[in-house]
């Protein structure tokens, strides 16, 4: 796969998340209220996570929802709807209707990734969708399991994949995800073969990964760390500029031979095309106000995914289509297509 360029993302990601609130985002409750005539929202929303339960979108989202549902005064439901990559539950919500009880926390996966990879996208993810307010910023580092297998160092665990092809095998959410197109990105740059694993959802992945059934992956560090922490995992890298807060000790991809190798996705709010716009701005407040929280904003660092706030609503949409453009040819350089 065709590496990203290193000056791109996560800097970028990070000095716009550190930009001051806008107007829109700024608007006090009341004025909000008087843009939508009071009546949104008037009963419970639904927020779609299309992974299963475990991973870290899951994890996201229901620490948000119940800041939400205080923010907005109504109960804000977290409902899984996994499959096709993410692809399943994110096309669920660009088919339904643009009244604003129907939100989906999209990644880099549903979208620019999704672009490239499916011959048959059943949305447009710039047209179909519309782009609320961006979540949190994900790096993504590279495990392996420790049982049945000794590995020392990065430089050893390549020279065991390309003295083995397709001996193991790695796990992922489903085809097309983060995950997966990490690890294969990986075992391309260095020329090794494995066996793609996919499941539907983290919980599944680890389990599969505890028992032995798969030998590596790649996710994000907070995952990782408590199977770093009891040995039965070892994560040998972070593919992102800068070393993870929460795993100090682990090397950069840069530092460990692997220049230019780059692998992190971001979680973002949508909502159908067509939502008005006072609905818009009102859940993209929302969604910055409970990033604000200060135990909320505590618990993304401890997991090593640093909020991203300070976007309007139309910068969000600019930075989705953006990372669309810059995935879809390096998906497609890659080889890799779902029907």
């Amino acid at each position: 796969m065709t590496q990203m360029k290193s000056g791109h993302p996560m800097l970028a990601v990070q000095r716009r998340g550190l930009m001051a609130l806008t107007g829109a985002a700024l608007m006090a409750p009341a004025v909000l209220r008087a843009q939508t005539g009071g009546s949104w929202p008037s009963r419970p929303i639904t927020l779609i996570v299309p992974f299963g339960p475990g991973g870290g979108t899951d994890i996201t989202m229901r620490l948000l929802a119940p800041k939400l549902s205080e923010l907005l005064g109504q109960n804000v439901i977290v409902e899984n709807k996994p499959g096709a990559g993410s692809v399943l539950g994110t096309d669920f919500v660009a088919k339904a209707r643009p009244d604003g009880y129907t939100f989906v926390l999209a990644t880099l996966s549903s979208t620019g990734v999704a672009a490239g990879l499916y011959r048959n996208l059943p949305y447009d993810p710039v047209k179909d969708l519309t782009a609320i307010a961006p979540t949190n910023f994900i790096p993504i580092c590279h495990s392996v399991v420790t049982k049945g297998l000794v590995v020392r160092d990065t430089a050893d665990w390549i020279a065991q994949l390309k003295a083995n092809p397709n001996k193991y095998s790695y796990g992922s959410s489903g085809i097309g995800s983060t995950g997966h197109l990490a690890s294969a990105n990986f075992l391309q740059r260095i020329g090794a073969e494995a066996v793609h694993v996919p499941y539907r959802g983290a919980g599944q992945v680890f389990t599969a990964l505890l028992s032995g059934e798969i030998q590596f992956n790649s996710d994000i560090p907070s995952l990782m760390l408590p199977y770093n922490r009891d040995g039965q995992m070892k994560t040998l890298f972070v593919a992102t500029d800068e070393r993870s807060s929460i795993m100090p000790d682990v090397p950069t991809a840069a530092e460990v031979g692997l220049p230019g190798y780059k692998a992190y996705s971001w979680y973002g709010i949508f909502g159908p095309a067509g939502l008005p716009k006072p609905i818009v701005e009102r859940m993209a407040a929302a969604v910055d106000a409970a990033l604000g929280d200060a135990t909320i904003g505590r618990r993304l660092e401890e997991m090593g995914t640093p909020m991203m706030r300070g976007y309007t609503p139309e910068r969000f949409a600019q930075y989705v289509k953006d990372e669309v453009d810059l995935w879809v040819p390096i998906v497609k350089a890659s080889g890799a297509s779902v029907n």
